[in-house]
């Protein structure tokens, strides 16, 4: 009987046809999130693992000396530093122009970028550390996604909030580079975890609210499937700087 009023009663019917697809598309952001990770996390260890054996004086596995000396001894450190944000103005600016699938293979490709930029960490920490930071970072991540997912408060006030924490904590790393202050990286690091993990809610709810106006807009399919791309773009940069933030609390030190 409540199964014929279910099947019977459209309103019933449209919530689950509303919240499978909604289902679907968060599925969708999770996974491309994901396989940006796993890309990040394969690079990062090939070329940090043969940086820490360069140093150490030991025979690389993958990345010849020469080009691990020209990657972090000489200008180019610079770039491959500044490449990920660089990285994101871009792929920002040129979305539109995209199609899905490229924009998905870019995103990709942002990851492998990203994952050369952090290498260095697997020189500095020890691998059981970088383990249990990105451990209890996945638990902080999931925790505050589910959150933003869930809650029925309005986090859109927290946008222009957030994003001046970002701004400036961008430009204070900068500036700390040329100071090299532990006091200004150890308030860096402090506010960084609290800046993103606020955003991992906010962009969770505002992934989820996205699909929600956007599914019956007339183009809106093409939009979500592109959005669902910048969704994942997002929460990775979230779970990223978490983790890198993190890291300086908890990383034990070679």
């Amino acid at each position: 009987m409540a199964q014929r009023e279910y099947m019977q009663n459209p309103t019933i019917t449209r919530s689950a046809e509303i919240d499978r697809g909604l289902q679907t598309y968060m599925s969708k952001v999770y996974a491309l999130m994901a396989g940006a990770m796993i890309i990040t996390g394969l690079v990062a260890y090939i070329v940090g693992m043969d940086f820490k054996a360069a140093v150490n004086g030991e025979p690389t596995t993958v990345v010849p000396v020469g080009v691990l000396q020209a990657m972090f001894s000489s200008p180019i450190k610079w770039l491959i530093m500044f490449a990920p944000l660089a990285f994101i103005f871009g792929f920002g600016a040129m979305i539109n122009r995209m199609s899905a699938s490229t924009a998905q293979i870019v995103f990709w490709a942002f990851g492998a970028v990203m994952g050369l930029s952090i290498s260095w960490i697997f020189a500095v920490f020890t691998g059981i550390s970088i383990a249990q930071t990105f451990f209890v970072t996945a638990i902080a991540f999931g925790g505050l996604s589910i959150w933003g997912y869930t809650t029925k408060k309005d986090l859109s006030g927290m946008g222009t909030f957030l994003m001046m924490g970002v701004i400036g904590l961008i430009v204070a790393s900068v500036v700390n580079i040329f100071l090299e202050s532990s006091a200004l990286g150890w308030a860096i690091s402090c506010i960084g975890v609290l800046v993103f993990a606020g955003l991992t809610a906010y962009d969770t709810q505002n992934i989820k609210n996205t699909y929600l106006t956007m599914r019956t807009t007339p183009g809106g399919e093409e939009y979500l499937e592109k959005g669902a791309v910048m969704g994942a773009l997002s929460l990775y940069i979230n779970f990223i700087n978490m983790f890198m933030f993190l890291l300086q609390f908890m990383g034990d030190r070679e």
